[in-house]
């Protein structure tokens, strides 16, 4: 009997993610709007099926997350949320870029494309880009600043979820954090997310001295 409940208990914890979500999106004003990330929902949560993170929690409240904090902390508008629902498919699932033009358009999966490309860029050079160099990589990978956007809010989330991954991996992604995207949020003027990325990094660096 077990089994069921926590399946149940698992739905209904993405389904209030999903509506706090439509609920506080800063710009989602309109029944189009809400059907828009309704939809971009269902694509990622068929996509993502069967998947977890480290945590144990199913992987859809990820991407769930990252568009909790596009939206409300960085007050981006619907089709930066939809991104960001859709920000691992392509990476992580069979589905193609070409799947996400045909479902939502030009615009929303060029602005994917661009965090595919960064994910698969970055995880390769991650080790010897400096903050400089790293800064002018994703601006030649999109056109689009929301990209950068929705990246750091990626990198946000996995900050606070750090708790789940090994010791070294911890140092490791605190360790791009403080000298990457923590200066990248700066000059964003993203200064909130900036302060938490440096604390986060900290804490988990140097638990002693935070």
């Amino acid at each position: 009997m077990s089994m069921p409940d926590k399946v149940v208990t698992e739905d209904q914890k993405i389904n209030n993610v999903l509506e706090r979500l439509i609920a506080n999106c800063s710009y989602c004003q309109s029944a189009k709007d809400e059907k828009l990330i309704r939809k971009a929902f269902k694509m990622a949560n068929d996509a993502h099926k069967g998947m977890r993170r480290k945590s144990g929690d199913p992987y859809i409240i990820h991407p769930l997350e990252v568009a909790l904090i596009v939206s409300e902390e960085i007050g981006l508008g619907v089709t930066s949320t939809v991104c960001a629902i859709l920000h691992d498919v392509v990476e992580d699932t069979d589905l193609t870029i070409e799947d996400i033009e045909n479902a939502f358009g030009k615009k929303i999966a060029s602005i994917v494309d661009g965090l595919t490309k960064i994910s698969g860029v970055f995880d390769k050079e991650s080790n010897s880009l400096q903050a400089e160099n790293f800064r002018k990589m994703l601006l030649t990978l999109s056109d689009d600043v929301r990209v950068i956007f929705i990246k750091l809010a990626d990198r946000l989330h996995n900050m606070r979820t750090l708790g789940s991954l090994p010791r070294n991996k911890q140092i490791k992604i605190a360790g791009e954090t403080i000298y990457l995207y923590a200066p990248l949020a700066h000059r964003l003027g993203l200064y909130a997310v900036k302060s938490e990325l440096e604390d986060l990094s900290l804490k988990l660096r140097y638990p002693d001295v935070y």
